[in-house]
């Protein structure tokens, strides 16, 4: 007699003999397979871990408070910024200081996209009392705004948002300053190009980062009727930065920026416009919501 016919006389043993086999076979594939579900969850909660956050956890990180001071008279902003920040003592007064003079370019203004024509579109468009710019550097494009308000007749303030440090590792092969313990005194530069100018009463600097000094204005009511948001272009600072410059924007202002050819920011901007539904227009360099 052959195996298959002895089986074919036994088939209940041969049921029995495959259940067992199965089971046996079962077991360990089922523990690996569990395994390697725990191994993974484990590596999403550690590596992500918005995974094991609630969902108001995820909404506060990406909320920004919305809710500033009751706004100044446009009157007001410079003196109020002076009084918050200068101890109520103008920072152009016996300017510049003894150590600093012989060490300053009597003229370089260098900017990026410093006069384009998004700037004589918006300030005739909106013919602002009050401009924060964000991301001011040398102070190019705050002096050429100042050139705009004045042939509108428009008595204009424009606040100038920058520590004034620069990036780590900056050195310009054509006019870098000398650093004085540190100080790579690129304040000092952009006041010699205000003075220059003769733009002293007609622009105020925060010499801060920006998410501190844009806190400043919204506890202090200072808003602006233009807001222009030219700082780091990753997209994590672009993001921060648009958020907290929307909340000194005055109801009908406008909100735009520079650099929407960077990755990171046009991304921030993206996001940004869907999430508070505004649509976005192209000038140039410059991208502006309405």
């Amino acid at each position: 007699m052959n195996l298959d016919d002895r089986d074919q006389q036994h088939p209940r043993r041969k049921s029995q003999f495959i259940k067992r086999m199965e089971t046996t076979v079962s077991k360990p594939r089922a523990y690996v397979i569990l395994l390697i579900l725990v191994f993974i969850l484990g590596y999403l909660s550690h590596s992500h871990p918005l995974l094991s956050q609630t969902a108001s956890d995820v909404y506060e990180h990406n909320s920004f408070p919305n809710e500033c001071a009751a706004p100044v008279p446009a009157s007001d902003v410079r003196r109020t910024i002076i009084s918050r920040v200068f101890n109520n003592t103008s920072p152009w007064e016996s300017f510049p200081p003894t150590h600093a003079r012989p060490l300053l370019w009597q003229e370089w203004n260098k900017g990026w996209g410093s006069q384009m024509p998004v700037f004589e579109h918006l300030i005739e468009q909106v013919r602002p009392r009050t401009i924060i710019e964000v991301g001011t550097f040398l102070g190019a494009s705050a002096t050429h705004m100042v050139g705009l308000t004045r042939k509108l007749g428009l008595d204009t303030q424009i606040v100038c948002i920058d520590d004034f440090r620069g990036w780590p590792g900056y050195y310009d092969e054509e006019k870098s300053l000398k650093m004085v313990n540190g100080d790579s005194l690129l304040l000092y530069q952009f006041m010699q190009n205000v003075v220059r100018a003769n733009a002293t009463e007609s622009i105020i600097m925060l010499p801060f980062s920006a998410g501190t000094a844009l806190g400043g204005l919204c506890d202090w009511g200072v808003y602006g009727d233009l807001v222009e948001v030219d700082a780091a272009h990753d997209f994590h600072s672009a993001w921060v930065d648009i958020n907290n410059a929307f909340k000194v924007l005055k109801p009908g202002g406008v909100l735009f920026g520079h650099d929407y050819a960077w990755v990171g920011v046009r991304t921030a901007v993206h996001i940004f416009a869907r999430v508070h539904g505004f649509q976005i227009r192209i000038d140039g360099e410059h991208w502006i919501l309405y």
